[in-house]
């Protein structure tokens, strides 16, 4: 908990720093070698942040998304990634807007995502599911279907969406359904070609790399995160998404490159060997400004 609010405090005057160079405790909040990145690319992200709009992101999900376990509401993750995005950002307007709801399970949440997500027009949704099935019933049958609606809904209201998976902890890790829930979403999200973020992967990473004296993840409850947990998810979750972003942006500048480059070509038929039109390999190798 005290690392996490000092490395709240410092981050204002550590602003211009790069993500992986900032004063929080890198040890307790790595992920494992490589990332835990976001695959599918999140294309309505990347448009707001280049754009210099406004950027909107929902968090939808169940106590987990709420904050039940954090000392305050500004220590669920949804606030902790807001104050990391407008620390990343700073001269872009960035909300995380909360809409989770303590007990709820994917049908409860799939009802009311027109109301909570859909009518608010996010540039990004973030769908926390699936801890409750496996805490409920072990015939998940239709989970599955449910997730794939609910996605479906966002992604044909113009929403890039990222799903969230379970939390690792005694409750959850007990049960019988979760290795089944855990691959019901990552299907889901491979289906809808949706972001996923594997956040049972990287708290078992936590789990298995802490030292004995290293802050708690999940509270005493043996379910719920703690302060330090929640702070952990929301900067590798930000981490994430910076990264995509900045893939994305790239892949966008290549093809533009290289479009150029035919265009060029063609304007110029006859002059020998493929020379692409000025300013093209600029654009290719120009780094996007990080603000």
């Amino acid at each position: 908990m005290r690392g996490i609010v000092a490395l709240r405090l410092a981050a204002a005057l550590l602003a211009f720093m790069p993500f992986a160079a900032r004063a929080d405790d890198a040890a307790l909040c790595a992920a494992p070698p490589g990332g835990m990145p976001i695959i599918a690319p999140l294309e309505h992200l990347a448009a707001r942040l280049n754009d210099g709009g406004p950027l909107t992101v929902v968090a939808v999900g169940s106590s987990s998304t709420s904050g039940i376990g954090a000392s305050s509401p500004d220590f669920n993750y949804p606030s902790q990634l807001q104050v990391d995005l407008r620390r990343m950002f700073p001269t872009r307007e960035v909300s995380v807007i909360n809409h989770g709801i303590a007990g709820e399970d994917a049908p409860e949440e799939l009802a009311r995502l027109q109301r909570d997500v859909v009518a608010l027009h996010p540039d990004l949704a973030i769908w926390q599911v699936g801890t409750n099935a496996v805490l409920r019933r072990d015939d998940l049958s239709e989970d599955g279907e449910l997730v794939r609606k609910g996605v479906d809904l966002m992604k044909s209201n113009g929403i890039d969406v990222v799903l969230m998976d379970l939390q690792y902890a005694p409750k959850v890790v007990e049960r019988p359904a979760t290795p089944t829930v855990e691959a019901l979403i990552a299907d889901a999200a491979d289906r809808a070609h949706v972001g996923l973020f594997r956040r049972f992967a990287l708290m078992r990473f936590w789990q298995n790399s802490h030292a004995p004296d290293a802050p708690a993840m999940v509270g005493a409850d043996g379910l719920h995160m703690t302060d330090a947990g929640y702070g952990c998810l929301a900067a590798d979750l930000a981490a994430a998404l910076v990264a995509n972003w900045r893939a994305e942006t790239k892949l966008a500048q290549r093809t533009h490159a290289a479009t150029d480059s035919v265009a060029g070509l063609q304007a110029h038929p006859a002059t020998g060997p493929a020379v692409a039109r000025p300013g093209a390999e600029m654009r290719r190798n120009a780094a996007m400004p990080f603000n």
